[in-house]
This record gives structure tokens, C-alpha cells and sequence, in this order.
């Protein structure tokens, strides 16, 4: 999926903010009405929700501090640091703290994260939709 794909050599913010935009989407709709019971029972399902906490973690860490101190608001550290142990205890993953983080925190995120991709369009002078 080209989304994935940044343009130019340096630091991508834009680019960045929109993997955790659509990292957040995905895991939102992957979830959707389902029980943490049901999440662990679907190994396909929390493997791929532990995988876009990880691509949210470390797209987070990737921001810079610029975009960070404009949006104090996200949860910059606790994402990056989710993604931490997410990758290091792999093993030990509890998917009913999976699905708090899904159901809870990233309807947020979603939101913030968009207001963050207008922000950007709106100071290049260009739509930031899709």
C-alpha cells in the first residue's frame, strides 16, 4: 500500500502521522464489536492488532520534537512506549489491554491525528484527505 511510502531523504512528518492515522483506523475497525474473549481466541486478528499498535509506536517515536511540542495533546511517549513492549514481550501480550487501548484511546487519536493532517495541509496550501 503506497501510504506507506514517504517522499524525499529527511524526517517525513506528514508521512508519519498518516501511518498512525491509518495504523489507528485499521486496528478501530479490526476490533469493532468484538469481546477481549473473542480477541483471543482470533490469533490472525490480535496478530494484526499488535502489529498496528507497533506501526503506531514507531511512527510515533519518529516525529519530531517540533510536531510533538505543537500537539502536547497526543500521547507521543505512551504510544512509542506501548510499541516498546508490545515488541519486547511479544510472548506476554494481554489483548483485554489491547482492546482498552483499540476501544478507548484510539477514537481520540483518530481524531487528533486528523486535525494534525488538516493543520499540515492547511499551512502548505494543499488537501491532506486520504
Amino acid at each position: 500500500m503506497s501510504v506507506y511510502r514517504s517522499s524525499g531523504d529527511g524526517p517525513d512528518d506528514e508521512a508519519r502521522i498518516r501511518h498512525m492515522l491509518d495504523a489507528s483506523r485499521r486496528a478501530t475497525e479490526l476490533s469493532r464489536g468484538k469481546t477481549v474473549a473473542e480477541l483471543d481466541s482470533d490469533s490472525e486478528t490480535a496478530l494484526a492488532l499488535t502489529r498496528l499498535l507497533e506501526i503506531l509506536g514507531e511512527a510515533a517515536g519518529r516525529v519530531t520534537p517540533e510536531i510533538r511540542e505543537r500537539h502536547p495533546g497526543v500521547p507521543w511517549r505512551d504510544i512509542a512506549a506501548t510499541r516498546n513492549r508490545v515488541i519486547h514481550r511479544y510472548f506476554d501480550v494481554d489483548m483485554g489491554i489491547v482492546e482498552a487501548i483499540v476501544g478507548n484511546d484510539l477514537p481520540t487519536l483518530t481524531g487528533q491525528l486528523e486535525d494534525i493532517l488538516k493543520e499540515m495541509g492547511e499551512e502548505t496550501g494543499r488537501s491532506s484527505d486520504g
